[in-house]
């Protein structure tokens, strides 16, 4: 099967039961990687392709105070990074972002997301080919599932009067989210010369 076309859940490897054990602390922010969350805390999930560099873009935003790398919205349970890029997981790389609601808010983080890659590629993102590489919004509520909404058809109007193409972001209820290996875990703060894939359109958000 081609590595840009999503399967089945008859098709997906089978996983394991055995969460993945990440750091107990952040290596930029200090906090922990895992709930529970102080009481001002709000949570997202955004995929962008590559996750190295997608972690980084929203460590460095004010107001977020944790993030951490994994899979979401597939069928294997615990995957290894390795069985994520086989295309057989129906897994995309994604970021869990932790942020202080009284510092930032969903809206402004969807602005980064939007402007920090191409989301008109499918299922590749620059270089980078295949469904793990997809463009999604995860939600946790219908707030963030209608701001979600809304900020794909702005956007949207933007990249058009832009010349650019059709939004392929998809915009999903957020399944589990699982924790990737240790070693990609603020990947470019440990590598600083590693691999970065992200890019974006040069079209302002608004």
């Amino acid at each position: 099967m081609s590595k840009d076309q999503l399967i089945n859940k008859e098709q997906a490897l089978p996983g394991r039961s055995e969460a993945m054990v990440v750091p107990a602390k952040h290596t930029v922010l200090g906090h922990s990687l895992t709930p529970p969350w102080p009481k001002h805390a709000q949570q997202a999930i955004f995929a962008l392709g590559c996750f190295w560099g997608a972690e980084r873009k929203f460590w460095q935003q004010e107001g977020v105070y944790s993030t951490a790398v994994g899979y979401i919205a597939g069928f294997t349970p615990n995957p290894t990074y390795e069985e994520v890029c086989t295309g057989m997981t129906g897994h995309t790389e994604a970021v869990l972002v932790v942020y202080n609601q009284e510092l930032t808010d969903y809206w402004q983080l969807l602005e980064v997301f939007w402007e920090s890659h191409n989301p008109t590629q499918g299922m590749q993102q620059g270089n980078d080919k295949g469904t793990q590489y997809r463009s999604g919004l995860y939600y946790f509520d219908d707030m963030q599932k209608m701001l979600a909404e809304n900020s794909r058809k702005q956007y949207q109007q933007s990249l058009s009067a832009a010349g650019k193409g059709d939004i392929t972001t998809e915009i999903k209820k957020a399944k589990q989210f699982y924790y990737a290996e240790e070693y990609h875990q603020q990947y470019l703060d440990k590598n600083p010369n590693g691999y970065c894939g992200l890019g974006g359109c040069g079209v302002n958000f608004v």
